[in-house]
């Protein structure tokens, strides 16, 4: 007899742990120095329109893909047509290669969360205390190995009792904390030059806008919203008939947009308040080389505070992400080869923490190894950011265009209430396959350090 699958309660869960798997590192770490470094206001403007078109439209493909199939990411491509299982292996591989690295992260956030409650504000702004840390073997396998165990906890529980009740809890959490510390850094007296950050921040400036917005805008996508990595198509599977699928897809939107700019609201005028324009160059370091500076410099009490309360809303909204991408990987091993779930879970457990060792160390005692010059968290990351989710993307796009159609989305977004924005999904399922194109020959050409930085520049 058939297993039933699992699935979300309904509407709220689904949207919550699809948001949840949408809003993590990628919100909180990664847009505001993308932002940042790509003209701010203008980089806003180009993600903002990117999201309800691009995003939307491949976001609904592929929620479409696994609630039409009921399988993940590899049973639904084959599933859909054999000639296309290879696209599901592909998009399988992305979370198995992101979660490892990505819990490295996780364990620097609650690495700075331990210091933070202790209040110790002083020592986590003390000069070259990040690169002291993540190059300290240690204490860089002992915070990776806490944060990825927390992760498998959740998804030991299942979809209904760990998933989905983590993340209704979370999510709102979540929110609220994100509101609650971008409205102190715009009404507090205590950070001085705000208004400078917060103009560069929201002002879009078509003097900074080139082709390199777009293409790190794009990519950010991915990042950000869980695109091309086979979570949605997985999430999708878990949701029922009766769901909106178009208004689901809106508010999963309306969450990633929304604290990914109330992100930025918090760290760039912060970080130009304390260094100036010029301190937005910081790149990646920009959360934990900068911003402590700045909690710092608000005093022993309010920095210790307000930087606790920072890296438990980032702790929250790394582990939201990282539970999608444990999940995802669990969920396809499942699929293929019909393993119980607490197995499945301690052989990813084990595997992802075997796979994430290199990014662990390469800051400590594996430093001098450097894949195309790059560390290998970095390394890693540009692998499954920059070329392997614009190709899966892109194959994702044709499959629909060309072998499934996309009146076969439609039709399945259609069960559950009229598709109102079909003509755009129709439109954008057809040029994103150019876009994506465009974005993978740039971003590699980038990373070999063939830079574009004024084309199509105003």
């Amino acid at each position: 007899m058939k297993k039933e699958r699992s699935s979300f309660t309904g509407k709220l869960g689904f949207v919550l742990a699809a948001a949840g798997s949408a809003v993590g590192l990628g919100n909180l770490w990664r847009f505001p120095y993308l932002a940042a470094q790509h003209g701010g206001g203008i980089f806003l403007l180009v993600y903002l329109i990117l999201s309800v078109t691009f995003g939307f439209s491949l976001m609904v493909a592929e929620i479409a893909i696994g609630r039409k199939t009921g399988l993940s990411a590899i049973g639904a491509f084959n599933k859909l047509n054999k000639k296309c299982t290879f696209i599901g292996y592909l998009a399988a591989v992305i979370p198995a290669l992101i979660l490892p690295y990505y819990s490295v992260i996780g364990g620097w956030v609650i690495k700075y969360l331990t210091v933070f409650l202790s209040v110790n504000v002083a020592e986590a702004s003390r000069e070259g205390y990040f690169d002291n840390f993540i190059g300290n073997t240690g204490q860089s396998l002992l915070f990776f190995a806490i944060f990825i165990s927390l992760t498998a906890i959740v998804v030991l529980f299942g979809v209904e009792k760990g998933v989905e009740n983590v993340s209704k809890v979370m999510m709102p959490v979540l929110v609220v904390l994100s509101i609650g510390i971008a409205a102190f850094v715009c009404i507090s007296n205590g950070i001085q030059g705000k208004w400078e950050g917060l103009s560069y921040y929201l002002k879009p400036d078509f003097s900074h806008f080139s082709i390199m917005t777009v293409v790190s805008a794009m990519g950010q996508l991915f990042y950000s919203m869980s695109l091309a990595m086979g979570i949605m198509i997985t999430y999708g599977s878990y949701m029922k008939k009766e769901v909106s699928l178009e208004s689901s897809a809106h508010q999963i939107e309306f969450f990633d947009m929304g604290i990914a700019f109330l992100a930025g609201l918090m760290i760039v005028p912060s970080v130009v308040s304390y260094s100036g324009i010029e301190g937005l160059n910081k790149g990646p370091g920009l959360m934990f080389d900068t911003l402590p500076k700045v909690f710092n410099d608000m005093g022993a009490v309010t920095g210790n505070i307000v930087g606790a309360v920072f890296f438990v809303l980032v702790l929250f909204a790394a582990l939201t992400s990282s539970i999608s991408l444990m999940e995802t990987v669990v969920s396809i091993i499942q699929d293929k080869f019909h393993i119980e779930r607490k197995i499945t879970c301690l052989i990813v457990l084990g595997g992802a923490f075997a796979i994430g060792l290199p990014s662990a160390l390469g800051f400590g005692v594996w430093s001098e190894v450097a894949p195309l010059g790059m560390d290998i968290l970095t390394f890693f990351d540009f692998l499954t950011n920059s070329v392997l989710m614009p190709i899966v993307a892109i194959l994702t796009c044709l499959t629909v265009c060309y072998v499934i159609k996309p009146k076969t989305v439609i039709e399945e977004v259609s069960v559950s209430g009229r598709f109102k924005l079909a003509w755009l999904f129709k439109v954008m399922i057809y040029i994103a396959p150019v876009l994506l194109l465009i974005i993978l020959v740039f971003a590699i050409f980038e990373a070999f350090g063939i830079t574009f930085g004024g084309l199509l520049k105003f």
